[in-house]
């Protein structure tokens, strides 16, 4: 037994020396190396300062204030594989900061690099009066003038406010504001005939409001979004507030503001609410229906045109609290720049919205096509223009008008 154990030690003994050994030779290899492998590391360490210099100096974490019109765009948030052929509003704006050297172009190419997030995702179409994108770069009153000359009118950055290293543009944001605009026309009975020249009454306004306060609070929202299931915990959302404004008029025609607060929206769920405000209004649906939207069952959702919606507002009223007054970072509260950001939004959101309204009469196009909605529990075994007689008839007349112009279109490219 002893002289097993000497003749471990022995082995420890060994192995000590000849690791000793080992790094004795590797220290003495690295003193003796020639100059070419010793400029190697440093040669990298030079290449890798003047990449950080050409974006200036220290990288802090600033929050942007962005105004946009999305008209024209592909919604708001970035893809790089697809940016040549579906532009987005972030493709412009990463664009414009690698111009005035805020961010490098590997930044933006791996925006993860750069912690890149932005505050609410809007849609292909969706606009936004004040939203809110964080991320580390060089930035200063200089960077702001020029980024903002870069940039398509349509598209503004506001404002910036240094942020601590770990704020979250998307987590820290407490709430979202939304805004509609639609024409009041949407509102009209189903008794009565549709047209532009309808008035909405303040009877009708009320009816409107009623509604809009039966969708506040927290519930399942599953019926309104795509892809949720009722048992997906995601699928509740809180809504704060919801009212519609006093009608006014603008070019001949009678509009109203749809205001909603709530902490998240999921993809098309404002929309959606919308589009079944308007038909529990006009008469197509009643409480019943949007009692039953709450229960488990697939219910048949209208969805209202993306046209008329914007993100108005973000909150941070716990951020604001913790860090606001901390003598290192301000509020992110943007009052003192209210006047330029609602010159924006009728400059470039309001106008874009009616204008288009009377081009391509998109809320008058969609409620002709309301009927088909049966506002039911669906079936998969059924197409959604089957379960109306008047709504298969519809369905049937649009499919016929998409063919007939499809005939037409072929006949004009072949002459």
């Amino acid at each position: 037994m002893i002289a097993r154990f000497s003749s471990i030690l022995r082995k420890n003994l060994f192995l000590k020396k000849n690791l000793r050994k080992m790094s004795e030779e590797k220290l003495a290899e690295k003193t003796e190396c020639s100059d070419e492998t010793e400029l190697a590391p440093s040669s990298k360490k030079i290449k890798t300062d003047q990449t950080e210099a050409k974006v200036g100096g220290l990288k802090r974490k600033y929050a942007l204030c962005v105004g946009y019109c999305g008209e024209g765009y592909y919604g708001l948030q970035r893809n790089p594989t697809i940016k040549d052929k579906f532009r987005t509003i972030e493709d412009e704006i990463v664009d414009a900061l690698v111009k005035v050297n805020s961010i490098p172009q590997a930044h933006a190419d791996e925006m993860f690099k750069m912690s890149f997030q932005r505050a609410a995702r809007t849609d292909k179409g969706v606009s936004a009066a004040e939203n809110l994108i964080s991320l580390k770069m060089e930035f200063s009153q200089e960077h702001l003038q020029k980024l903002n000359e870069s940039l398509p009118e349509q598209i503004r950055v506001f404002g910036y406010k240094k942020v601590t290293k770990s704020f979250d543009s998307k987590n820290n944001c407490d709430g979202r504001t939304y805004i509609y605009i639609l024409p009041t026309f949407a509102f009209c009975p189903i008794e009565e005939p549709c047209t532009e020249s309808y008035r909405a009454s303040e009877q009708v306004i009320d009816k409107v409001n009623e509604t809009l306060r039966a969708l506040c609070g927290t519930r399942n929202f599953h019926n309104f979004t795509a892809g949720r299931k009722y048992t997906d915990p995601s699928s509740k959302r809180y809504i704060i507030s919801f009212e519609c404004s006093k009608p006014f008029m603008k070019d001949g025609y009678e509009y109203a503001v749809i205001k909603v607060r709530g902490q998240s929206f999921m993809l098309h769920q404002i929309r959606k609410m919308i589009g079944m405000v308007i038909a529990i209004v006009r008469g197509f649906a009643n409480a019943d229906t949007l009692n039953l939207c709450w229960s488990a069952h697939k219910v048949d959702v209208p969805t209202a045109p993306a046209l008329g919606l914007m993100l108005d507002k973000l909150h941070y009223d716990k951020y604001n609290k913790k860090f606001g007054n901390d003598g290192l970072h301000e509020p992110l509260d943007w009052s003192n720049l209210e006047e330029t950001i609602e010159n924006f939004k009728h400059e470039f959101i309001f106008s874009n919205i009616i204008k288009k309204e009377r081009e391509q009469k998109c809320m008058f196009n969609w409620l002709s096509k309301l009927p088909i909605s049966h506002f039911g529990v669906l079936d998969p075994n059924y197409r959604r223009g089957y379960y109306t007689g008047i709504g298969k008839a519809l369905f049937k007349i649009d499919n016929l008008n998409n063919e007939l112009n499809k005939i037409a279109n072929d006949d004009y490219s072949s002459d």
